[in-house]
């Protein structure tokens, strides 16, 4: 091969290319390098300044059929005919079956946590369904007889650390703090609620004249267990609590009770009023708490009776004072003019009692 080279020649001097020299870019050009003839005398169609798209129905990619119609023929948008219509859909969905409200005289299904060495010990002597115990290793003093009771009826007992039953009774505390469970806890089924009948039934069977409790508005479960220990050591027959704006039989009332509601027949009523017109039915006489009321060592307390124990806050209802048949009242001698409710229930309770016996 020749090994000659082609001359290209020397390069330019500096400043001088030898090409033709371009212009700057210039928007008043009638034609742009892109080869798009009045570009600058375009307004912009779809929003900001400079912006020179065209029409997607000009573009060529538009312009051809590749479903038949071209940009400009299509349909707009129509809502009803989307294919997810949420109505639609909402419609064709079969509705939601809710199931009948509970019964109040059948056991609730929920497990129903005992809480103390009383409550336990009693539910286990009642024979109340009990499903498992949890102890605490220690043994000690009433604990080791609930151990030997809950094997007795071969019921299932397990040994847990303290920190699992301070957990499980924080929602029962009183004051934010936790429930004392003394060791020991039972998961046993719901409380039983009866009739207002079934207290009169089981007065009759005794052979005694009524005696009922009536709760009108007590929404403390403590202050409702701590109603019911009280009646059940008065002699009463049964107590009588609403549905509504009071407090329901819970964990922390059995607690309260000492475990009196194994024994006591409680019934749960849609309106007090009604209930106490069924207990005037059976001849039972009326005697609401109140501070208006007529002393209680004067009032006649004798015989068949029911007390009506008012809210903690503002007490008997106006309906249900004037259902009563007379009101009665705790005299008072301190600079405090009123009572906790339990308490107050207490001390009718045995004077009613004392009233009997004389």
């Amino acid at each position: 091969m020749s090994d000659q080279r082609r001359d290209y020649g020397k390069r330019p001097a500096s400043g001088d290319t030898g090409a033709r020299t371009r212009k700057p870019y210039d928007r008043s050009y009638s034609k742009s390098a892109y080869g798009n003839d009045e570009r600058a005398n375009k307004k912009p169609a779809y929003g900001r300044s400079g912006d020179f798209r065209k029409n997607p129905s000009q573009q060529d990619g538009y312009s051809k059929k590749p479903y038949g119609k071209t940009y400009d023929e299509r349909k707009p948008f129509d809502r009803g005919e989307k294919l997810f219509d949420r109505k639609r859909v909402r419609d064709e969905q079969p509705k939601k079956s809710f199931a009948p409200a509970p019964v109040e005289n059948e056991r609730d299904e929920q497990p129903f946590l005992l809480i103390g060495r009383n409550a336990v010990r009693e539910a286990l002597k009642s024979g109340r369904s009990i499903d498992r115990v949890l102890v605490t290793s220690e043994h000690d003093g009433s604990l080791g007889e609930i151990v030997t009771l809950a094997r007795e009826r071969k019921l299932v007992v397990r040994e847990v650390d303290r920190k699992k039953l301070d957990e499980l009774c924080m929602p029962f505390g009183h004051g934010g703090k936790t429930a004392n469970h003394q060791g020991v806890v039972a998961y046993a089924a719901g409380v039983t609620y009866c009739e207002v009948s079934d207290i009169l039934d089981a007065a009759k069977e005794k052979g005694e004249a009524p005696f009922v409790i009536v709760l009108d508005g007590v929404e403390d479960p403590h202050n409702l267990g701590s109603v019911i220990r009280s009646a059940d050591c008065a002699g009463a027959h049964g107590v009588i609590i609403g549905k509504r704006r009071s407090a329901s039989v819970t964990a922390a009332a059995v607690k309260a009770s000492a475990g009196a509601t194994e024994y006591m027949k409680i019934a749960r009523v849609v309106n007090i009023s009604a209930a106490l017109n069924e207990l005037k039915a059976a001849g039972v006489w009326i005697a609401g708490a109140d501070m208006q009321g007529e002393d209680m060592h004067a009032a006649a307390m004798k015989g068949p009776l029911a007390i009506v124990i008012g809210n903690e806050g503002e007490g008997l209802s106006k309906l249900v004072r004037d259902n009563c048949d007379f009101l009665v009242s705790i005299p008072m001698q301190g600079h405090i003019d009123s009572l906790n409710a339990g308490v107050a229930a207490a001390i009718l309770m045995f004077e009613k009692k004392r009233q009997d016996a004389e």
